[in-house]
């Protein structure tokens, strides 16, 4: 309830200051040299583990700094900490517009967050571009043009896990562990509608908070269910705890978790290699602690770049991939802007990426937009892991089964 007066609160102060923008703030000046882009991150908080991502932006603006910018200008790249709160979220974003004058906001972590800020900056006509979050809502070309996703939706993810569970396995018994917010409640809802009549063989779902302290004993019901299936869904560090967990029981179900949580440094090594073996998932992104990349020109220079602009303990972060990922994309948008960095024209050219490939994503995976589609990833891969490292099997999988079209 606090949060929910907060942000009440925060959104009246956003729409008084509706008004009060000058037309100065409204437009970028012409001969402007560096291009200022907002961002909020969880460097702190519950979430605090994704903060890798924004770090690894800004190490990356760094470097494109470094090699003379973007068409002649360079980049500045202001993150702020809003600790997972929306209502901080917002009232950060208000001050990046107005304080900060940033041509965009890009990359901002979460669900909650974005859709808290998405109103005030459609209003002021902002680019919110490429967004942390797979929820399809922030991909509604129709209704907010300013605003667009970035990796495949949340939805469609659970979807794919429906699939697999119906072509591999459709007459076994299934339990679901799922974070208790909008994160987890997509992710699940997808896997809902996948199965369609199969929804009876789910025996158990357990809905769980990030800090739940309590873990051992959902995992503990979810195998006296006797399930053959076990689908996790949340972040790297739960999903550690549960597969040691269920390991610790003698329990070895078929073992899914979500992309989020597919990560070897973060998840599966920490959970015990020897517990991780087969676990699935869907990935769109190379982990960089698999050593299936190793002589992979694309990691050889993102080991380089992480040696070099973003000096840290461990260069195997799957979140820092991400960040990578998503900001090459954005370099890539700016300089198709070319010498015209006004807003309408950065989001003209973010909704007209054709077939664009992320150095650091699995091959076959394309970003492709347009006016009526804001989702630009709409591919993945399933895989599976070996106990050293991810496997992929099947063909590349169009996600897009509820696209970011006008709607």
């Amino acid at each position: 309830m606090h949060v929910t007066g907060r942000l009440l609160f925060v959104l009246i102060a956003a729409l008084a200051s509706l008004g009060a923008m000058s037309q100065q703030h409204a437009e970028q000046p012409a001969g402007d040299k560096e291009i200022r882009i907002g961002n909020v991150m969880p460097y702190s908080g519950p979430l605090s583990e994704f903060g890798a991502i924004g770090q690894a932006e800004a190490a990356y603006f760094d470097m494109i700094n470094a090699r003379g910018g973007i068409n002649g200008r360079k980049i500045r790249f202001i993150t702020r900490d809003d600790n997972s709160d929306p209502a901080t979220a917002l009232e950060l974003t208000r001050n990046l517009v107005e304080k900060d004058d940033v041509h965009l906001m890009f990359g901002s972590f979460g669900t909650p967050g974005n859709l808290a800020t998405r109103w005030y900056l459609n209003e002021k006509r902002i680019p919110q571009l490429f967004v942390a979050s797979g929820d399809e809502e922030l991909s509604r070309a129709e209704k907010f043009p300013w605003t667009m996703g970035w990796q495949p939706s949340f939805r469609s993810e659970g979807r794919i896990y429906a699939n697999y569970i119906q072509a591999y396995y459709p007459r076994k018994k299934i339990v679901v562990l799922w974070q208790n917010d909008q994160f987890g409640r997509m992710l699940y809802k997808g896997i809902q509608e996948g199965l369609g009549d199969l929804n009876r063989h789910v025996l158990v779902d357990i809905a769980f908070d990030i800090n739940d302290a309590h873990l051992d004993g959902h995992v503990s019901i979810l195998k006296r269910t006797g399930a053959d299936i076990f689908v996790f869904l949340g972040v790297p560090s739960t999903a550690s705890q549960v597969i040691k967990l269920a390991a610790s029981l003698n329990w070895h179900p078929v073992f899914i978790v979500n992309d989020a949580s597919a990560s070897i440094a973060n998840a599966m090594a920490p959970a015990g290699l020897e517990n991780s073996a087969g676990v699935i998932s869907a990935a769109f992104l190379k982990d960089p602690s698999d050593p299936a990349w190793k002589d992979d020109s694309a990691m050889k220079e993102w080991f380089t770049f992480m040696d070099k602009y973003h000096q840290v303990e461990s260069t195997n972060n799957s979140a820092a991939v991400y960040g990578y990922a998503a900001a090459e994309a954005l370099t890539q948008v700016l300089k198709q802007c070319g010498d015209d960095v006004s807003r309408e024209n950065i989001m003209r050219q973010a909704a007209s990426l054709k077939s664009f490939n992320p150095s650091v994503a699995l091959p076959d995976i394309r970003m492709s937009t347009s006016p009526g589609n804001y989702l630009p990833i709409r591919q993945m891969r399933l895989v599976q892991f070996d106990g050293r490292s991810w496997q992929p099997f099947g063909e590349v999988i169009e996600t897009a089964f509820t696209e970011g079209m006008a709607r």
